[in-house]
């Protein structure tokens, strides 16, 4: 006998192909399509868009649904299908509250103005983004507009990437975040400067592909379910749990850039892998949300990724493929490299220290320009006095200040503080694995990563969307969110690395 459940699993599942096949137009116009098909491109993502909403809120997914409340409410509400069943009602309330119509103008706007933006960060023209910028805002205040919010107008944003998040909880916690990590970067700027030579030179692109695809396949990044490919802006891609895209950028003078990009793209592409098949296509399968995301691909990039044990493991990778390059580096040597501070321009480059600075600027700004406190006109302005005052550095262009992001562009507005959540939630779930896995440096050092995957998929990946972000982190680590164990994280591993006092 059919149910509303088996038919609304159906029908989610062809929505979700939808949005697969959408997915891949995007990922194929950040990888190899042409420039001047923006803006057909702009066309066919809009018309996918504008079809797979048409479906979710159609009358006969809210039968559907509410059918499937009624036969899961006798369940456990621990239960997959009732837990199903929330997430999909979750989803249908999101989007019948926004017409089919902006989302296709999102799309199609979106798939333009990353195309400028493009262009204007190629040759350090604000004025050429800024019309496009103003566009994509004025559609963000829409879709708030339509989500609706009873405090700040961020606040329907940020649920769709965080959800339970809210505009004045993120603010709270960067106000508590800032004192401290200015503190620690103070510190640190009037020790003596790391060396980080051995991470600079000339290093071949195809040496580089081979050892960056080795390094993500070690730590369990499953390369026949996935692949990795250039794109100007690193990023990861699930289109299924067996289709799995992640992306990286070369720089034939810095090494650091795409090892570290790889290996934190990899993470976000293990946790696609890492889900339950069964739940392909359903509204279980994917990440609780990005902060949940993010605190994945942290955790391999920077606790693992940058930490001494690692750095001896991969010692005798990199003299293997840049020889004579680095048979003068010692272990500690590349944990020093890996781990130098030092204010920066560009967000993705950005040491574990500063980062979190780069996020607190950009929240702020799109903020007061979702408010209307600020104009798109004096963004650099007020971005080059930010970059100033939290950093202690003036961008030269608008390549090095504004335009560093690619993120408002394709319309991801409200989406920055999940990375900064991510960092966080990285050090506190890091602080549990190694009470459950007390060698944990010994399995790095030996090139041992499996137990490190498999606690994250025990107590992370396996549970899909079913739990929101705070009651996962609450069931993977025992305890509420907290920023404590990832502040005590940085604290402790730069005042040893940088012999300050504690």
């Amino acid at each position: 006998m059919t149910t509303s459940l088996s038919e609304l699993k159906v029908r989610s599942k062809r929505i979700a192909d939808i949005s697969a096949a959408l997915g891949l137009l995007e990922w194929d116009q950040e990888t190899c399509m042409p420039p001047a098909a923006s803006a057909a491109r702009g066309d066919q993502r809009g018309a996918l868009a504008e079809i797979a909403h048409e479906m979710l809120v159609a009358p006969e997914t809210l039968r559907l649904l509410e059918g499937a409340e009624r036969e899961t409410a006798s369940l456990p509400e621990d239960s997959n299908d009732r837990r199903l069943t929330a997430v999909a009602r979750r989803d249908y309330d999101h989007a019948v509250k926004v017409p089919a119509e902006l989302v296709a103008e999102i799309s199609r706007a979106s798939s333009i103005t990353h195309e400028v933006w493009a262009r204007a960060r190629e040759a350090s023209d604000f004025e050429l983004f800024a019309p496009h910028l103003e566009t994509m805002f004025g559609l963000a205040r829409r879709m708030a507009d339509c989500l609706g919010y009873s405090g700040h107008v961020y606040d329907a944003l940020l649920d769709l990437y965080e959800p339970g998040a809210t505009h004045a909880a993120i603010r709270t916690l960067f106000t508590e975040l800032r004192p401290r990590l200015v503190e620690l970067t103070h510190a640190i700027s009037a020790r003596p400067p790391v060396d980080d030579s051995p991470l600079h030179g000339s290093f071949p692109v195809d040496a580089q592909r081979a050892l960056t695809l080795s390094v993500v396949a070690a730590l369990g990044f499953d390369l026949a379910r996935g692949r990795q490919d250039e794109a100007a802006h690193p990023f990861c891609a699930g289109f299924s749990h067996n289709d799995v895209r992640i992306t990286t950028r070369f720089s034939t003078a810095y090494l650091g850039q795409a090892l570290w990009s790889s290996m934190h793209e990899a993470g976000h592409g293990m946790y696609d892998q890492g889900w339950p098949a069964d739940w392909e296509g359903t509204p279980l399968g994917g990440g609780a949300s990005l902060g949940i995301h993010e605190s994945q691909s942290r955790l391999w990039e920077n606790v693992v990724g940058r930490s001494r044990p690692f750095c001896r493991w991969l010692l005798p990778k990199l003299k293997q493929a840049f020889p004579d390059r680095f048979n003068a580096t010692g272990a500690e040597a590349l944990y020093r490299a890996a781990n130098r501070v030092v204010p920066s321009f560009i967000r993705v480059e950005a040491d574990e220290v500063t980062y979190n600075l780069h996020i607190l600027l950009r929240f702020e700004l799109e903020s007061e320009l979702l408010a209307g406190t600020l104009a798109i006109k004096d963004l650099p302005d007020a971005w080059n006095d930010r970059m100033e005052q939290y950093f202690g550095i003036h961008p030269r262009s608008a390549a090095e200040g504004v335009l560093q992001d690619v993120h408002w562009s394709e319309g991801l507005i409200g989406y920055f503080p999940t990375y900064t959540l991510g960092n966080i939630v990285s050090g506190q779930l890091w602080d549990a694995l190694t009470r459950d896995i007390p060698a944990v440096d010994a399995h790095i050092e030996n090139g041992n990563f499996a137990p490190i995957l498999a606690w994250q998929n025990s107590h992370v990946h396996q549970y899909g969307r079913k739990y929101l972000p705070g009651e996962l982190v609450q069931l993977a680590t025992g305890k509420p969110l907290s920023s404590e164990p990832y502040v005590a994280y940085l604290v402790g591993k730069y005042s040893e690395l940088y012999d300050l006092p504690r």
